[in-house]
């Protein structure tokens, strides 16, 4: 069995790669997707598809739109959803993705801090399973093929 996980959460730091890294280091038969980690791309997509747009409100419509379209193809196919809530950036995306992926049914990983468990304390419950590090995670993930 493979399985498809969808690592939502902010793009600005290294956390996916470490996933992938001691994922691979466990040989779990896992393929990673997520949103568009190249910031500026992310951004700009709606006007590299549709052009120039009027102002900044109109542009960033624009990227959110195809920056949605990409987030719901992958997490459709995705079988898990491992969402991160660290504790430097705004989690906006991360709770939209994560309670998009609850809505649609798909099971949910949810790494948060010891710090951030009251103002998530509901969509911690919500998730099947809430961890505090990647390597918990980890942990978790590797238990599905056990």
């Amino acid at each position: 069995m493979r399985l498809t996980v969808y690592l939502a959460g902010e793009i600005h730091s290294t956390w996916r790669d470490e996933i992938k890294k001691k994922s691979l280091a466990l040989n779990l038969p896992v393929d990673f997707v997520g949103p568009m980690e190249d910031h500026e791309r992310s951004d700009n997509i709606g006007k590299e598809i549709l052009g120039e747009q009027p102002n900044a409100v109109f542009k960033d419509a624009a990227a959110s739109s195809f920056n949605n379209l990409r987030t719901g193809v992958l997490m459709q196919k995705a079988d898990l959803v491992i969402a991160l809530f660290g504790e430097q950036y705004k989690q906006w995306n991360t709770a939209m993705d994560a309670s998009s992926a609850l809505a649609a049914g798909k099971p949910v990983i949810l790494i948060r801090p010891e710090k951030l468990h009251h103002p998530l304390k509901e969509l911690s419950r919500k998730a099947n399973a809430t961890v505090e590090t990647v390597d918990q995670a980890i942990k978790a993930l590797a238990y599905i093929f056990d």
